[in-house]
């Protein structure tokens, strides 16, 4: 029988980061490129409803403008070079398809407020709706829950169909420094430092919300202690966690759907 062998040194296993790009316009296609990869996630989940839904992500050399998918375009279809480049007023600057005013106006003024935002994340997912339509927050009931306690919101007013830029305002005080936020009637909102967190935080609000209206139809979930719901969030609820999370949903979808990067 052969000797166990000595373990590999921490320096030679490999682990991925976050990449560091030497130029502006690698950042940007990297970042055009998480949107695609993002929205065809999504669309596989069943997060897409008609023309509803944005990930918007903000340029790297002009931080007050914005890329985002255009409207009417189908989740599963969107390419890289498909998505528009916007101004905070929603005026397209670089693309040619139309932007829904509606969804954007939220998305301007959250990105105006929390200048350490990269992306923002929001579709009319299903059960994020459901736990929308209750008016309530995620309960730390599992582990994945605890990421977002304490460090998500409840707009507790219907946001509905609005171009105005008051009621997104009042929006984006309700996220305050959080990463999430619950629209009360309308469904959910995510935040990230990367586009990848943002996604990810959104997935892992929407599992959320199914497990605790699941748990809630079969009896009374038990809460996870305040102090034990603080230390799981400290070790998980960070947008490198929620970035790492990611990367295998990245992989499988750049792999299976390369066009994408288009």
């Amino acid at each position: 029988m052969s000797a166990i062998p000595d373990p590999v040194p921490l320096e030679r296993l490999h682990f991925a980061m976050p990449p560091v790009h030497a130029t502006a316009e690698e950042e940007r296609t990297h970042r055009r490129q998480r949107i695609a990869g993002a929205l065809r996630l999504f669309a596989r989940l069943g997060y897409e409803e008609g023309v509803s839904g944005h990930i918007s992500a903000r340029d790297p050399e002009h931080p007050d403008c914005y890329w985002v998918n255009p409207f009417g375009a189908p989740f599963d279809e969107v390419t890289a070079s498909d998505l528009v480049l916007v101004n905070g007023d929603g005026q397209v600057l670089r693309g040619g398809r139309h932007v829904n005013q509606a969804a954007f106006t939220v998305h301007a003024q959250v990105h105006r407020a929390r200048p350490d935002v990269v992306a923002v994340a929001h579709t009319h997912s299903l059960h994020g709706r459901a736990l929308a339509a209750l008016g309530e927050l995620l309960d730390p009931i599992t582990q994945e829950a605890c990421a977002f306690y304490q460090d998500h919101a409840l707009y507790d007013a219907y946001t509905g169909v609005t171009v105005d830029p008051e009621e997104s305002r009042r929006v984006a005080v309700a996220l305050g420094t959080f990463k999430a936020i619950v629209l009360r009637n309308h469904g959910l909102l995510t935040v990230g430092t990367s586009v990848d967190a943002a996604a990810w935080w959104f997935l892992s609000l929407e599992r959320a919300a199914q497990i605790q209206l699941t748990a809630r139809a079969a009896g009374k979930p038990v809460l996870i202690a305040h102090h034990q719901a603080v230390a799981t969030r400290e070790q998980l609820g960070n947008d490198l966690v929620a970035w790492i999370n990611y990367q295998p949903l990245w992989r499988k979808i750049s792999r299976t759907e390369p066009e994408l990067l288009s």
